[in-house]
């Protein structure tokens, strides 16, 4: 059975959300393992079972979060050479842009040798004050409706042997 890996970080709630509707989209195909897994708890030992990804993170000041760079800083180099030509997708949550996260984790899955299975699924919640910046996110379901076809479509491209 093949495994898809989503690894996420949050910080106000909008890419848990993320992460858990294309995780639902993905647990319809039944013929691949999904895994949800937060960017503190993923190892590379993870990175190295799964056979396609999803990280999904918030651009922060421009900039994907430290706690997704730390999870990429951990495992990049135990996993360099091992994971070539696998498949990943992005999921970003941004309050304006996100263009420079997705950009971040296009470098670093670069050097990984992964190959985009999508474009960036880039969110933008508008928050533009501290105090929107700050707060709990609610995404709308058309929102999750487009991160659940995206998992649901990487799912698909494993069990059908196409990634």
């Amino acid at each position: 059975m093949k495994t898809l890996l989503i690894v996420y970080h949050s910080r106000t709630g909008g890419t848990a959300q993320m992460a858990r509707a294309a995780a639902r989209g993905a647990r319809a195909e039944l013929e691949v393992r999904t895994r949800l897994l937060t960017a503190e708890a993923a190892r590379a030992e993870d990175v190295l079972a799964a056979d396609a990804y999803i990280f999904a993170a918030p651009e922060n000041l421009g900039a994907l979060t430290g706690r997704m760079k730390e999870f990429f800083d951990r495992a990049y180099y135990p996993v360099l050479g091992r994971i070539e030509g696998r498949r990943y997708a992005s999921l970003i949550c941004a309050g304006s842009d996100g263009t420079n996260a997705a950009r971040q984790i296009a470098r670093i899955t670069t050097g990984w040798r992964l190959e985009p299975a999508a474009e960036p699924l880039i969110i933008c919640t508008r928050a533009q004050t501290p105090e929107a910046i700050l707060a709990e996110k609610t995404l709308s379901q058309e929102d999750l409706a487009a991160c659940a076809t995206l998992g649901e479509a990487m799912a698909a491209g494993l069990a059908a042997g196409i990634f």
